[in-house]
């Protein structure tokens, strides 16, 4: 007879795992019996539930993870879950080898097993596998976190996200949801022509965004490189090398603070379109948005706190000046320098004043206006002071043909007619980098491959990125994008209890 209740938890499962060798078993076996899915047993015995008798001889057999264990004596009762679902099982002492009965009592919650047996219905109308042999396939040797409460602390939630998943059934469904919006993503752009493709990690110079890049060291090559900050300058070059209709969904890095809002380690969405303008791709963008919610959601009604975000379209499409206008009182396009200084000031926005001109109405815009833009809807006509690579509109040089996506006070899409004139792009990239070393550590840096490419010609083309992660955050109505990835870069357990759990040779908790 096994005896472990003088032991504490984790105690107990290393001693059931040295009985498990000290019988000549292998408690964590290269292969597992033939067995079919959790939902595929029970939809082969769903004829038993309808008439709540009978039984399917023989017919079961099925692999997964103990999620609970009760009984003792001649009976005990376990839940097997895999991805697919979870089915009730029952050992009755008789029903099976009496040495491998006795081995029952050297299973715990978390571990895997393997079983097979016959399907009935319990009097509680429970269908229910009555096990005639098992095999152990994965001794856990931790407990899993209490299935009813789950994990309470947010830090420990985002730090193991696995032992969340095990316990938290709204977590693992949100991020199969994730997993369907990125897929209605991208059936949506195929539909429409555009080509999936991939471009490097690894840039000489970032582009593409106002960020600052993180920095890493080539050994090979003996070189620094950056970590993306966007996958803009990169998917152009695509369009000038003779490709239409190009996107890519991948990961790009910036080196800035922790927020509900931002992650340093991100998916961005981005497609640049041939022959198209920034009106036209206003349309698409509209229709791809309300495609996928409601494929995903199957609403374009989306509850986020106090408000019901309606995606209906079509959505209104209000000018940055306008806007400014409004909620500022002031004239964005005409205003000097000294008054948009003093603008600052009157609204507290925190801020370096010396960053130029841009920055500051940047600043201003999201202190002053976006708290205020809850429905979806389109802030268009940026100022060019801060719209480096888009197209001066004809009408008025002084703004772009540039917009923005704006859902609950955040921006979840930005999009210019690209600028195309190699001319003008340098031109832009210097007025950039003397920001750069003015001590604006996210002003862009000139690209001299980049305005090769452009020389060489690119048609007049309209693009669009976006961050999976925000968007999704606000549709899933979470407080922080943390809770749309599935391992938030978070920053490292303290060394000293490390090393003082690895002289003990203790788990990490």
């Amino acid at each position: 007879m096994y005896q472990f209740a003088d032991l504490d938890p984790i105690e107990a499962r290393r001693a059931k795992l040295a009985a498990w060798y000290e019988a000549g078993i292998n408690p964590y076996p290269a292969r597992v019996p033939e067995h079919d899915s959790v939902a595929a047993v029970r939809q082969s015995g769903a004829h038993l539930l309808e008439v709540e008798e009978g039984r399917l001889e023989g017919g079961a057999a099925v692999a997964g993870r103990i999620m609970a264990l009760r009984g003792q004596g001649a009976l005990f009762f376990m839940d097997l879950a895999d991805e697919s679902g979870k089915i009730q099982l029952l050992c009755k002492k008789g029903s099976m080898d009496e040495v491998w009965f006795e081995r029952l009592r050297l299973l715990d919650i978390g571990d895997f097993i393997w079983v097979k047996g016959d399907l009935f219905v319990t009097k509680r109308g429970e269908l229910t596998v009555d096990v005639s042999s098992w095999q152990i396939l994965s001794k856990a040797l931790r407990p899993l976190p209490d299935l009813w409460k789950g994990l309470q602390d947010i830090e420990q939630r985002q730090r193991q996200r696995y032992a969340e998943l095990l316990v938290n059934e709204e977590a693992k469904k949100r991020f199969m949801m994730r997993s369907a919006f990125v897929a209605s993503t991208r059936r949506f752009l195929e539909k429409h022509g555009f080509m999936e493709v991939e471009t490097p990690v690894l840039e000489e110079i970032p582009g593409g965004a106002d960020a600052e890049p993180f920095v890493t060291h080539h050994n090979a090559l003996d070189v620094d490189f950056y970590l993306r900050i966007s996958l803009e300058l990169r998917l152009k070059r695509l369009i000038v090398g003779g490709f239409d209709k190009v996107y890519e969904m991948g990961r790009v890095f910036r080196n800035e603070g922790i927020s509900p809002q931002h992650l340093q380690e991100f998916t961005m969405l981005e497609f640049y379109w041939a022959y198209a303008s920034y009106t036209e791709l206003m349309e698409l963008i509209e229709q791809l948005y309300v495609s996928v919610i409601q494929e995903t959601f199957g609403t374009l009604q989306i509850e986020r706190g106090e408000h019901v975000l309606n995606f209906q379209p079509p959505w209104p499409r209000t000018t940055y000046a306008e806007l400014l206008q409004q909620y500022a009182g002031i004239d964005i396009l005409s205003i000097s320098d000294e008054e948009l200084v003093e603008t600052i000031k009157k609204y507290r926005v925190d801020t370096d004043i010396s960053l130029g001109r841009g920055r500051l109405m940047d600043q201003l815009y999201k202190k002053t206006v976006r708290p205020h833009l809850i429905q979806p809807q389109f802030v268009i006509d940026h100022p060019i002071e801060f719209s480096p690579l888009a197209k001066k509109k004809i009408e008025d040089p002084r703004i772009t043909e540039r917009f923005v996506v704006l859902v609950d006070g955040a921006e979840v899409g930005n999009a210019f007619s690209e600028l195309n004139d190699p001319i003008d792009q340098r031109q832009r990239f210097e007025e950039q980098e003397k920001l750069r070393l003015q001590g604006d550590k996210e002003a862009q840096r000139l690209d001299g491959d980049f305005l090769r490419a452009l020389e060489y010609g690119m048609p007049p083309t309209a693009g669009f990125g976006t961050g999976i992660d925000r968007l999704f955050a606000i549709l899933t109505d979470v407080p922080s994008i943390r809770e749309t990835v599935f391992f938030p870069t978070m920053r490292p357990e303290p060394k000293e209890e490390k090393g003082e759990k690895e002289e003990k040779g203790e788990p990490y908790d």
